[in-house]
Order: C-alpha cells, then sequence, then structure tokens
C-alpha cells in the first residue's frame, strides 16, 4: 500500500486552504498514492483555542463539505481520510473522521477523546463520539481511523487491532506554545511521537500520524497561539521509522507499507495470543482501589 500524508499549514481562508490541499492531493496522487490522509480539521483555522459560540457556524457547511470530499476521492481515483466539523443536530456537534472511497463513503469514525486543555478548548464544541472503535474497510484495507487526542489511549488502538484494522491512522493538529521553553518543548514532542509507536509496536500494526504545521494566531487574545509541530510520521510493526516531516514546512510525505509484515511480526512478537483477558476487569473502570 502506498500512502500519503499531506502535511499542511492553515492558509488565511478555508477556500485557500482546500486549494492548496487539493494540490497536495494531486501531487500525491501523481507519485503513486492510494491512500492519502488529511489532518485534523484540515479545512481552516484550529478554531478550538478559544471558546467562541460563532464558531459553531463552520459546521454548517457539513454535508457541503462531504460532497466535495467525495468527488475528489472519485476524480482522483483515491481512498482519502478527512477530518470535518460535523454538525449533528442543534447543539450536538462532532469532530468527525470521513472516509472516502474512490467517490463512495466507506465509514466514519467520530472522536471519542475530548480534550479541554488551555488553547485546546474542544469540550466545548464536540460530543464525544458514539461510533466506537471499528475499523472501515476500503478497497486498500481495514483502516483503524482515531482521531488526535485518541492517540494518547492505548485502549483505542488495541480494540481497533483487536477488529482487525490493518493500519492505525492518527489525523491530528498539535503544537507547542512558544512560551515554553526548548526542553518543554523536546519533551512533548518525543511524548507525541514515542507513545504512537508503542501503539504500533503493541499491536504489530503499521501507522501513521499525520499534524498540522505553522503557527496560529489565538484571536481571542487568551494566549498568543499554537505553533503546530508538524513531524508527520508512520512507523511499521516494530515501530521502526518508515517517513517523518519536518517541524516547520508544508510536505507530501509518501510512504509504502508492506501489510503482509504485521502478519510476520506477529507470529514471533505473540502480544495479542499472550494477553491475560481473565485478568483485565479494572480496565473497566475509571479507576481501580
Amino acid at each position: 500500500m502506498k500512502i500519503a500524508l499531506i502535511q499542511q499549514k492553515f492558509h488565511i481562508t478555508k477556500e485557500a486552504t482546500i486549494e492548496k490541499s487539493v494540490e497536495m492531493i494531486r501531487e500525491a496522487k501523481d507519485k503513486g498514492a492510494e491512500l492519502i490522509v488529511l489532518q485534523e480539521l484540515h479545512q481552516g483555522a484550529y478554531f478550538c483555542q478559544s471558546e467562541d459560540v460563532n464558531f459553531f457556524d463552520l459546521a454548517e457547511d457539513f454535508e457541503k463539505d462531504k460532497e466535495f470530499w467525495r468527488d475528489i476521492s472519485k476524480k482522483e481515483d483515491i481512498v482519502l481520510v478527512t477530518s470535518l466539523f460535523e454538525k449533528r443536530a442543534i447543539g450536538v456537534y462532532h469532530n468527525t473522521a470521513v472516509v472516502f472511497d474512490k467517490g463512495k463513503i466507506a465509514g466514519t469514525y467520530r472522536k471519542m477523546h475530548i480534550p479541554d486543555d488551555p488553547g485546546f478548548y474542544e469540550k466545548f464544541y464536540f460530543t464525544p463520539g458514539d461510533l466506537g472503535f471499528e475499523p472501515i474497510e476500503t478497497s486498500v484495507g481495514k483502516l483503524g481511523v482515531l482521531i488526535c487526542w485518541d492517540q494518547w489511549y492505548p485502549e483505542a488502538a488495541r480494540i481497533m487491532a483487536l477488529k482487525g484494522a490493518e493500519i492505525l491512522i492518527y489525523p491530528t493538529a498539535i503544537g507547542w506554545f512558544d512560551e515554553d521553553n526548548q526542553e518543554e518543548k523536546d519533551r512533548q514532542l518525543e511524548a507525541w511521537i514515542t507513545v504512537q509507536r508503542g501503539h504500533a509496536i503493541a499491536n504489530g500494526l503499521p501507522l501513521v500520524a499525520v499534524n498540522r504545521v505553522g503557527f496560529e494566531e489565538d484571536i481571542s487574545g487568551c494566549l498568543n497561539g499554537i505553533r503546530f509541530w508538524g513531524n508527520s510520521f508512520a512507523v511499521g510493526p516494530q515501530g521502526e521509522f518508515l517517513a517523518r516531516a519536518s517541524s516547520d514546512k508544508e510536505e507530501v510525505l509518501i510512504v509504502d507499507i508492506d501489510k503482509k509484515r504485521s502478519e510476520d511480526i506477529r507470529r514471533i512478537w505473540p502480544f495479542l495470543r499472550d494477553r491475560r483477558v481473565d485478568s483485565y476487569q479494572c480496565l473497566l473502570k475509571r479507576f481501580c482501589d
């Protein structure tokens, strides 16, 4: 499987950002990509830096946006992973990944874990997903699509693996605050990469994480803004790096994934075989005494 990771910045307007996305998608297709993954909330700015009821209006175009990306997937004859702001009902909104397969909707995933941190006020906007952790069947294989904050939770990756996902995919929006010192920035970035490499290793699966890049101002003035750290990457089932992008540039990252390698690795590292499923009841509790 040849995959493209589209690492992109926000280009001032939705229209200009989408235009750039399409340009990069076509570049990826010209390089042979069958599966193309866009970053979290890729159509515009990362609006969750502040709490503003006017931003809910962005979700009014959800159905129109779906049709646009469906058309792109059909014209380019690709499987395309998008990340859109979904209005489900008045007062109920989701951070939603829609997967298109050559003009058809292959499946949908609604972000399950919702953060609430300075600059990342997602609980104000997003209702937790209710579709569970279900791999999406496509013409290139079963995709374990999760979103950003989900990437810190081994349970999400494990369930996707147990249900037959052939690859783990994380559209992402994460970055630094310029006020932090370099040591703290390095710790945060390495933690982000390390935890996801752990998911790949523990489940014997390849994994791709596609992050935003560039500085986005907090227009509310509460904070200065976020410098999204890029570093989109792909690893194999032993956590080995297959590709990694820069921290400050837009890039089309092309990666070849050998799906058969997962079976080979699981045979020599049979982590799933040796699970003690009779002893994991504590995982179903918030906290174990």
